[in-house]
């Protein structure tokens, strides 16, 4: 390859989808990590470089947490210092955070090509920061990763057509790597005193579900009704449990006694909850796949999804945070009859690569 490669980071998904692709890196190239500090907890941050073997950040922004503007222009001036300094000859970014926004767009005004992982992702909802994130991120960048054939047509769709590349998902090499050392490394169901299958793990992240304390109560009242009949263990975000400190006392009560609620997990513990979990609820898009590759059935608190093809093989549902869909859509939850890997995962790392 040859090519000097500037890879930016800052939030879980993307140190997962990174240890995949820095390990290839390592061997052909010359790799600059970036890492941001959108997520500056060390369970979410520090410990993922630890377990996944992913190489120690050239840059640490410590950018921190803030409101998107905020946070964004700081990631951005910050961001064009290290490309000026360094002037790689490839921008890397992931996803859809501010992260990945903040990097693409201080490459392209520094006239440094941009290549983003996960491009042509759509949920069709430009209220959700990241749906803006992945739009002007994709129209900003030289060379497309995508993970499906239906990334490709919304690439189309908005006139996207050169420097497109179906790649895969890198995700699913990081993900099978990961359950192997799990499997070997994690002991938290012991410590738990949980089984394979005894219980439901539900996580809840996203603004759109946190910052309005009316769909955060209704996803909280559900989980402790389904509480009352099965074990929910629940690794809470930062800015959930924030977040539920505005909850009425009674109902605040009510689920510190029924619900497992615990701090966030490494990510080698966190994939052997998703595995041994009987049905997983989440708002989160990452783990909605790593359901899905885990086999295990997904309840998704949105109303969309990025990855529609697990809706379409009937692995997740979108429930949205009504009370009555959401208990619903768990009640209705088995594992299909059939399994196809519409997202082509096996090879994804070296397909990526080669075309960087």
């Amino acid at each position: 390859m040859g090519k000097r490669i500037l890879t930016i980071i800052g939030a879980r998904p993307q140190f997962i989808k990174a240890s995949a692709v820095s390990r290839e890196l390592q061997k052909i190239g010359d790799e600059l990590i970036v890492h941001t500090g959108q997520h500056y907890d060390d369970n979410m941050s520090r410990i993922f470089f630890d377990e996944l073997k992913i190489p120690r950040p050239d840059y640490n922004l410590g950018i921190g947490s803030g409101g998107h503007g905020a946070q964004t222009g700081a990631m951005l001036a910050a961001i064009e210092d290290v490309l000026q300094k360094e002037r790689p000859d490839r921008v890397l970014v992931y996803g859809d955070t501010n992260s990945t926004l903040a990097g693409a767009l201080a490459a392209a005004k520094l006239h440094i090509p941009v290549a983003h992982v996960e491009a042509g992702l759509r949920s069709f909802n430009r209220h959700m920061p990241e749906e803006i994130n992945r739009v002007v991120t994709d129209h900003l960048s030289d060379i497309l990763f995508c993970p499906s054939q239906t990334a490709i047509n919304n690439l189309a769709a908005e006139g996207i057509t050169r420097g497109v590349h179906l790649v895969g998902d890198v995700m699913y090499e990081a993900l099978m790597h990961a359950v192997a050392i799990a499997k070997r490394q994690s002991d938290i169901l012991e410590r738990m005193d949980l089984h394979d299958g005894g219980y439901i793990l539900a996580t809840v992240h996203r603004a759109e579900n946190t910052d309005q304390p009316d769909r955060l109560k209704k996803i909280i009242e559900a989980l402790y009704e389904i509480s009352q009949t099965h074990t929910v263990v629940f690794p809470v975000h930062p800015r959930t449990r924030n977040k539920l400190k505005e909850l009425p006392d009674a109902l605040a009560s009510a689920i510190n006694s029924t619900l497992s609620m615990i701090e966030p997990v490494g990510y080698l513990d966190m994939v052997r909850l998703e595995s041994g979990a009987k049905m997983i609820m989440t708002d989160s898009g990452g783990i909605q796949k790593e359901a899905y590759w885990l086999n295990v059935p997904c309840v998704t608190l949105r109303e969309e999804t990025e990855w529609v093809e697990t809706v379409e093989q009937g692995w997740n549902v979108l429930v949205g945070t009504d009370h009555d869909r959401i208990l619903a859509g768990m009640a209705a939850r088995t594992k299909p009859d059939g399994f196809i890997d519409d997202y082509n995962g096996k090879g994804s790392v070296s397909r990526l690569v080669q075309a960087l």
